[in-house]
């Protein structure tokens, strides 16, 4: 992935940074960054640089900054962050347009059906705990939303690898049975 657009959010959060929430970001960092090298840090481009350099940020993954951002109450910069990862998906590692039909289906279904087990699913489904935490931080009231979200972050992570029946299996193997029938019979009736 060209990092040019990545390192542009980059600098955007960090002019945004006022120098108090820089410290408490340092502050927050102290486990990965040691003493010496947070005191020479004056903007959060040098902090973003270490974060990289010790495998915590990068285009694929800004879960920990988005975390962190959030925590020192800049849920803007977090989301913009998070707005920049979700549109960034290689469009060209992505499932036929059948595969996509098929996707979108299973997301519309499944959102509706799911409620707050949401969870067990995003697991099943390989999602990191910090992925899924970072998920209901963004959408804390509302289970469709995050549903939604969470199959979002599924697609974006397998690529073209991602198929409505690994979904299926899934839901079963969760004893989500009955959103399964319902996802089967909506895709039958689409199939039609």
């Amino acid at each position: 992935m060209d990092s040019l657009p990545f390192n542009s959010v980059l600098l955007e959060i960090s002019d945004q940074l006022s120098a108090d929430q820089l410290e408490q970001l340092k502050f927050l960092c102290q486990d990965l960054i040691g003493k010496r090298e947070r005191e020479k840090i004056s903007r959060g481009q040098r902090l973003f640089e270490l974060l990289m350099q010790r495998g915590r940020l990068g285009p694929d993954n800004t879960d920990y900054l988005s975390q962190l951002l959030t925590k020192v109450h800049r849920r803007d910069l977090s989301d913009k962050l998070n707005t920049f990862q979700s549109e960034s998906g290689n469009t060209e590692d992505q499932p036929d347009q059948t595969e996509k039909d098929k996707l979108d289906i299973a997301t519309e279904v499944i959102a509706e059906n799911l409620g707050k087990s949401w969870r067990k699913l995003g697991r099943k489904l390989g999602l990191s705990e910090v992925k899924l935490e970072s998920i209901s931080k963004r959408h804390p009231t509302d289970l469709e939303e995050t549903t939604i979200e969470l199959l979002k972050e599924w697609r974006r992570s397998r690529g073209a690898e991602a198929q409505t029946e690994e979904l299926i299996s899934a839901l079963r193997a969760c004893q989500f049975n009955l959103t399964a029938d319902k996802l089967e019979d909506r895709l039958l009736i689409k199939g039609d």
